[in-house]
């Protein structure tokens, strides 16, 4: 029997005529050619050979009607569709209402022809056995098996854990409020007849569309929040602060880009960048100690020359101290010269042309410092409008003749000029 036959007790919610457009009572006739939308007749209209458009009065037809017997006598196929309707309206269970909705049987009488047919009645049983096995044997490849879990909690109404959790309730996966709570009030009045114009229809179809694509949104923001577990936020920070301050602030910026990702990939995104910041720092930290060596190197030169080595070890003690130290010009009969200071791996080389390395090599200065001292006599020229040694002495606290090469070899390439 067509659905279009399942119509409670009231005439209004029946479909009119396409005829005579009355509210259609039972039985009535359904045209069996024309379609997609169910064409109907009254019998005043059928019998007069009414015909509209496609509809011809040759047509093959259907009469329909729902008053008959279907599980048990007494009880018309009409009614068993009005016991179902009620059922799904009022709750199972609540017989007194079915009863009141169904207005022709009594809650005793709804109860047991209920229990009877629809729970106790082994072809349904059967039949959803059948069907049960049927969907067990189509996913047995990819099935998880149950395990049984604790009763999910159920926090009252403003208590503290509902607070907490943001108003969600476990045991139906939903919260108190949704987010575009009110979405559904656009569609609670309309309704699709067929005497709809075709811009009203287009229009009805398209509030349908959006509502539909306000729902994803509402499902999607849902999934992200339990996927990534920020159902209860104040847990979610107590664990984030168990992690260092540079994770921290690294969860705290890529929050945003966890709706592009899942929580695994999100967090493998974040462990990868804080591996990155760690292995930044040990190179940093290898790059010092290397530097640390190379001057170690420069240090174990020295002390084949007691008095240089003391010198040295006079000038460490000075810096550490905070104070600027006295540089003193050690002569020593017969001593030899410190071989060229090797700058492979120093930092600051790859700034040097191959005068100023040569430079570098002969003075025995880092390039590091070397680069610093030629800024600030730089600097100096181009405020005093030129440059004497004096003044490169005074402004560079380092040995004299160490100072002296470096300030004739920058006027001879004519980075300075004399005063």
């Amino acid at each position: 029997m067509d659905r279009l036959a399942s119509f409670g007790n009231d005439p209004f919610d029946k479909p009119p005529c396409r005829g005579c457009s009355s509210y259609l009572a039972e039985p009535y006739i359904k045209c069996a050619e024309c379609g997609p939308s169910p064409f109907l007749l009254c019998l005043q209209c059928f019998t007069r050979g009414f015909e509209y458009k496609k509809h011809q009065s040759d047509h093959k037809y259907e009469i329909m009607t729902s008053d008959f017997p279907v599980l048990e006598p007494g009880w018309t196929a009409q009614e068993e569709m009005a016991l179902l309707e009620a059922v799904m309206d009022c709750g199972f269970g609540n017989w007194q209402d079915v009863a009141y909705q169904m207005r022709t049987k009594s809650k005793e009488e709804c109860e047991s022809h209920y229990m009877k047919n629809f729970i106790n009645n082994p072809l349904f049983s059967s039949a959803l056995l059948s069907l049960r096995q049927t969907e067990e044997s189509r996913c047995a490849d990819s099935a998880i098996p149950f395990k049984p879990t604790d009763d999910p909690p159920r926090p009252t109404f403003d208590s503290v854990l509902s607070r907490d959790m943001a108003g969600y309730m476990p045991a139906r996966a939903d919260f108190m409020e949704e987010f575009d709570n009110y979405a559904e009030w656009d569609l609670k009045d309309i309704d699709f007849v067929d005497d709809d114009s075709d811009i009203l229809h287009a229009l009805k179809v398209a509030v349908v569309d959006i509502y539909h694509s306000r729902l994803k949104e509402r499902q999607r923001r849902k999934k992200i929040i339990r996927d990534h577990g920020l159902i209860n936020l104040r847990k979610f920070q107590i664990l984030e602060r168990c992690y260092p301050k540079e994770v921290q602030e690294l969860y705290d910026v890529m929050r945003r880009f966890a709706r592009v990702a899942g929580p695994i990939e999100h967090d493998k995104f974040i462990e990868s960048h804080a591996c990155a910041k760690v292995y930044e720092r040990v190179k940093r930290v290898r790059e010092d100690e290397r530097r640390k060596r190379t001057m170690l190197c420069d240090v174990l030169q020295y002390i084949q020359d007691g008095r240089a080595c003391q010198q040295w070890l006079s000038k460490q003690a000075a810096i550490d101290a905070g104070i600027t130290p006295v540089v003193t010009t050690i002569t020593m009969s017969g001593r030899r010269s410190a071989p060229p200071l090797n700058l492979t791996g120093l930092p600051g080389t790859e700034k040097l042309n191959e005068r100023e390395k040569e430079l570098c090599q002969v003075v025995r200065l880092v390039p590091g410092a070397y680069l610093e001292y030629k800024q600030a006599l730089l600097n100096e020229c181009r405020r005093q409008g030129g440059l004497r040694l004096a003044q490169a002495r005074a402004l560079i606290k380092i040995d004299v003749n160490k100072t002296r090469k470096i300030y004739d070899f920058l006027i001879k390439e004519g980075y300075i000029n004399k005063a």
